[in-house]
């Protein structure tokens, strides 16, 4: 592995040379140049990504010392890298997806003038390489600088086109209510230096440290890197920012909304399972928001009518799923949900952006319609994504889904069942989207039918291979009742540690045999619901609630920002102007005043000092006499 790990650092760097060749030649470089330099370093990351895994798959793990990063007193953190089967997965994930990405971006992105193209392949590399730093730190600064920094670059992506105002609202809001989660996540990190005098994994995790912890302190410190979690992985209360985020290029979207950003809370927690492993009730609450959050999620998805805020939903719910995962303990399912999701969430989420592309920037999905016929590839590859979430048999999505039902089952009934609803949901809306979009008669105008076409093929490709990897992708987990030996769990097991729910093969056959049944029965629904849709008239009673997301945007309009503002104004034009200003500016005003009255005695005339300087002379000799 030492020839490996003798450029690894290259991983990340090599984005980062990206992002600064990018951003201070943005005025010089071509379009064409450009796009080879953001997409090529993140190929070249990939690559020595594949030949760390292969190195980390053969049993070999490292942790790589730089320089030393902080070092005060007794606390010594490293600029230190850690190469091990989780951290290499999602190497694969980060740059893989990434790059397929990249070179979408290069066709979708064909109508942006050279310099603002080049900055936004520059901001691209930027993510890349944060969302790597993040992955690779071996302790919880490094993660934390990289967690900063996907953050930034999400509010720099998400406000791309800066000049419309609700865009630069969207990005303020993304980055504001990840500051929220990270002051949690902060504070764990303050709270294991100050009990441990350590953030690095190794020392953390060990079985000396984790006995020097109490219930309380393991409690705290899960709750507190949970609520981290919740900012970045969009759960609730944290979750409305995500939806938001579309306003972002669509290519942003599948990156950072759909393949590696928001899966950043699973992935800590995923790291620090060893911590969560022993904190019960961190894991209930992880259960109860996971579920929560998925469940409303899909409630919303179902009337929503941008196909990129249905596939934005989407997203939210899936990320409930794989909370729910890791609250059960099934840490391995959680992140066997995140690779396969990378995979069908990116292809849908591109495969909007290629019938947004062809029908002019148009989003509304009533204004679509019979698209297959136009574009056969990007139909064809979406359906497979529709049939990838929705969990049908032979499809990734099938593998890690039913992985985490039945542990939900293992975990309790009730639950299960919740869960199980919620995925028939996720079939039915999914299968909704994709049957107005691409089926029926077109519905929009003569001008975008005129121009229908499908996208060129920067942007078919990925599709394609995207699609492929929804397909075969799940098989690296197929269960032992399918007659395979999960081959994930088995590359993991050195980092993470599942809580087993026993399960007999009769059982498990059962459970695999009902969820298939009531999806195809959903998507049956589903299909013979819309196969002739018209768009509807105003929604009323429960469906306007949905349209309107449960209006949770309004309740935290009125609970929280209009109080929020007013206080402001009190503080700002009360205790600001009136008050602080008013003492300060008083105290000037005093000096000033007290200047004039004083300089009255400088008159300049002999008579009246020889009168005061008389006057004093009496008063020091009453003084005298007297006192």
């Amino acid at each position: 592995m030492n020839n490996v790990l003798q450029i690894a650092w290259l991983i990340p760097i090599l984005p980062l040379i990206g992002f600064v060749v990018n951003g201070l030649g943005r005025k010089q470089l071509s379009k064409g140049m450009s796009g080879i330099i953001g997409s090529g370093v993140v190929l070249a990351s990939f690559i020595i990504s594949v030949m760390v895994f292969m190195q980390v798959k053969s049993g070999h793990a490292e942790v790589l010392h730089y320089f030393d990063f902080i070092n005060v007193g007794g606390l010594n953190i490293g600029f230190d890298l850690k190469f091990d089967a989780l951290s290499a997965l999602f190497l694969l994930i980060i740059t893989g997806v990434g790059f397929l990405i990249h070179v979408y971006s290069t066709a979708y992105m064909h109508d942006e003038d050279s310099k603002d193209f080049a900055k936004y392949f520059a901001y691209l590399n930027l993510f890349v390489f944060s969302m790597l730093l993040l992955v690779l730190g071996s302790n919880f600064v490094i993660m934390f600088i990289g967690w900063e920094g996907v953050g930034l670059c999400s509010y720099l992506l998400i406000g791309y086109w800066y000049k419309n105002n609700n865009y630069t609202d969207a990005a303020k809001k993304a980055f504001i209510m990840n500051r929220i989660g990270d002051l949690g996540f902060l504070l764990a990190i303050f709270w294991l230096i100050a009990r441990l005098g350590s953030v690095h994994y190794d020392t953390v995790f060990s079985a000396a440290s984790l006995a020097r912890l109490s219930a309380t302190d393991i409690t705290g410190i899960t709750l507190l890197m949970f609520v981290g979690a919740t900012g970045k992985s969009a759960q609730i209360p944290l979750y409305t920012w995500l939806p938001d985020a579309m306003a972002g290029p669509t290519p942003v979207s599948a990156l950072i909304h759909a393949a590696t950003m928001v899966t950043a809370g699973i992935y800590m927690i995923a790291r620090s399972n060893a911590l969560f492993s022993l904190a019960p009730i961190t894991q209930t609450v992880i259960i109860v928001i996971g579920m929560a959050t998925a469940l409303l999620a899909a409630t919303i998805a179902i009337k929503q009518n941008d196909i990129k805020k249905v596939l934005a939903y989407s997203t939210v719910s899936q990320l409930g799923f794989m909370f729910l995962a890791l609250g059960t303990g099934n840490y391995v399912a959680a992140v066997f949900h995140v690779l396969t999701h990378a995979f069908f969430k990116a292809l849908m989420f591109l495969g909007s952006g290629s019938v947004i592309h062809a029908m002019g920037g148009e989003q509304d999905i009533r204004k679509m319609g019979g698209l297959h016929k136009h574009m056969k590839i990007t139909s064809i590859t979406f359906f497979i994504g529709c049939l990838a979430i929705a969990g049908i048999p032979g499809f990734s999505g099938f593998f890690s889904k039913d992985e985490i039902l039945a542990g939900a089952f293992g975990h309790g009934k009730i639950l299960y069942g919740i869960a199980l609803f919620t995925a028939l949901l996720t079939a039915f809306y999914m299968f909704r989207l994709y049957i107005i979009t691409f089926t029926g008669k077109f519905r929009g105008t003569h001008e975008q039918e005129h121009h229908l076409h499908e996208s060129p093929a920067a942007m078919t490709i990925p599709l394609i291979i995207l699609a492929i990897l929804s397909v075969i992708g799940g098989y690296i987990g197929v269960p032992e009742v399918l007659g395979g030996h999960h081959e994930l769990a088995a590359y993991l097991s050195t980092v993470v540690k599942s809580v087993e729910h026993h399960l007999d093969h009769n059982t498990e056959y059962m459970l695999m045999g009902l969820s298939t049944v009531l999806v195809l029965v959903s998507i049956f629904f589903a299909w013979f619901r819309f196969k002739n849709y018209q768009p509807e008239n105003e929604s009323k009673g429960l469906g306007r609630v949905l349209e309107n997301k449960w209006y949770v945007d309004e309740i935290y309009q009125s609970v929280i920002v209009n109080p929020l503002r007013s206080l402001s104004v009190f503080l700002n034009n009360v205790i600001e102007k009136k008050g602080i200003d008013g003492l300060v500016n008083g105290a000037g005003k005093a000096v000033n005043y007290g200047s004039r009255q004083l300089r009255w005695l400088q008159s300049g005339q002999v008579g009246a000092y020889v009168l005061l300087m008389v006057i004093g002379i009496l008063l020091l000799f009453i003084i005298q006499l007297f006192m």
